[in-house]
């Protein structure tokens, strides 16, 4: 699978994991040139806190597109070390 924006594939892997119909990535399919961690928190009720991360492709900024748990709770234990995407990234 490919996580596109501005027409640029800004993570790719076969190794997805999906959940609450979501897929995420794991951290060494990310294109790390593209990725700046933001300040923004917030918090799942089962997964934990989410962090994110802003992605600035060809001079256009998504802001807190991609978003990961650092320390999940053990229930989501599996994306730990993922990431996932939404406001305007495509994931095909």
């Amino acid at each position: 699978m490919q996580a596109i924006w501005n027409d640029v594939v800004i993570a790719e892997s076969n190794e997805i994991v999906e959940v609450d119909g979501n897929p995420y990535f794991p951290f060494d399919s990310i294109k790390e040139e593209y990725f700046k961690k933001t300040k923004l928190t917030t918090v799942c009720g089962w997964k934990g806190v989410a962090n994110y991360y802003s992605v600035d492709v060809n001079g256009k900024t998504n802001k807190d597109c991609a978003w990961y748990y650092a320390e999940p709770n053990d229930a989501a234990s599996k994306i730990k070390g993922m990431v996932a995407f939404w406001n305007g990234v495509k994931v095909q």
